[in-house]
């Protein structure tokens, strides 16, 4: 593992000790696994307390608005996030109701930070949900909540008592599977199921038919376009951090791919500050607003691109997702749904990584092909 990824995870670990140390002085030791189930009538208004800013993490909290809305569908759903982009992503679910948006730094904008806590105190919740199994500032929210039930992840690293609790499932690591099996532990039903909901930023008939328009007038306008490839394969080169490699990593594995895939068209999605990370090779699109770019990525025939959050984006919009891992934990933060795939790569050489995405690509594709 390098070092600057150990250097990080080590830190990352001091600070929660700490945090855990602080919140098991003011709110005691961790809940105890309930009896009782959750009651599956009676529920109207729920909080969830979900505090990761990062888009992905935000984006891997649509597997519980799923299971919410299919549990209570006559119950509304107010959401407490540190996410900038939580109005966008959350707006489209019928059961949500109010997005209290916190600043992502709260020591720097304390009264933003204050306003945002007020307003979700001001309600009554029947049900008030910390999903996340490490944060110590969701759980913190959650125990500031005023609700009949509350629910959460027990265990060394969790503090303060709920009304329903489960332990921490070693056995489902994946960060979107996670809440969906607390909520189920708290009603009872089994959580030997394989099925999961995915993630999902619901786009509408609008700015799916928008994305497939504007994915095709990029094509037409592109002197990068081939007319011999029919399909299109997006490719996001841009990473955070030991995540990110550059182009002496990409420009063999693009190269492999575009030999095993000659029916498809690359084409480049660019990072939010506006740079080409390929050389300006392909055709190329840049948007700034996230539906927008989901409307886009929908349209393509496969997604490609290293752990990010806009990896997890392409899934929500339900394009086939081929996230590539060679650092982080693919169980934890792979895709995962139908034709999305956590592809380990974790000591292959780039263009192995490409012939390897390809075999991929055209095995779903035969697999999706009408029969005769």
């Amino acid at each position: 593992m390098p070092r600057t990824i150990r250097d990080s995870i080590r830190i990352n670990d001091w600070r929660r000790r700490i945090a855990r140390g602080l919140m098991r002085l003011l709110f005691g030791a961790p809940a105890q696994l309930s009896n009782e189930p959750l009651p599956r009538t009676g529920i109207y208004r729920i909080v969830i307390c979900h505090i990761s800013h990062t888009l992905g993490n935000a984006l891997l909290l649509t597997p519980l608005i799923q299971e919410l809305e299919a549990t209570w569908p006559g119950a509304e759903i107010d959401i407490v996030t540190r996410s900038q982009v939580g109005q966008e992503l959350y707006g489209h679910y019928t059961g949500v109701n109010r997005v209290f948006q916190l600043p992502s730094h709260g020591v720097g904008h304390p009264l933003l930070w204050l306003r945002g806590i007020r307003g979700m105190r001001k309600a009554h919740y029947d049900l008030a949900i910390d999903p996340d199994p490490q944060s110590q500032t969701g759980r913190l929210l959650l125990l500031m909540a005023h609700a009949t039930y509350k629910l959460g992840f027990t265990g060394r690293k969790k503090s303060g008592n709920v009304t329903h609790a489960a332990a921490i499932p070693e056995a489902l690591p994946s960060k979107g599977q996670r809440p969906v099996f607390l909520l189920r532990s708290a009603l009872g039903d089994s959580v030997t199921s394989t099925s999961y909901p995915v993630p999902d930023i619901r786009l509408d008939t609008l700015e799916s038919a928008q994305g497939k328009h504007t994915l095709a007038r990029v094509l037409a306008a592109s002197p990068a376009t081939s007319s011999s490839r029919r399909k299109t394969i997006g490719i996001f080169a841009n990473a955070t951090g030991p995540k990110l490699l550059g182009p002496d990593w990409w420009t063999p594995l693009l190269q492999a791919l575009e030999a095993s895939c000659p029916d498809y068209q690359l084409m480049e999605i660019v990072p939010m500050f506006g740079r080409s990370m390929l050389g300006s090779r392909y055709p190329a699109y840049y948007s700034s607003d996230l539906r927008r770019l989901g409307g886009v990525l929908a349209a393509l025939d496969a997604y490609i691109s290293l752990d990010c959050g806009i990896m997890h984006l392409a899934c929500a919009a339900r394009a086939p997702t081929l996230g590539i891992f060679t650092t982080t934990n693919a169980a934890e933060w792979g895709p995962y749904g139908p034709r999305n795939h956590a592809v380990h790569a974790y000591d292959l050489p780039p263009d192995a990584v490409g012939r390897k995405l390809a075999t991929i690509i055209e095995s779903d594709a035969s697999n999706a092909a009408p029969a005769g």
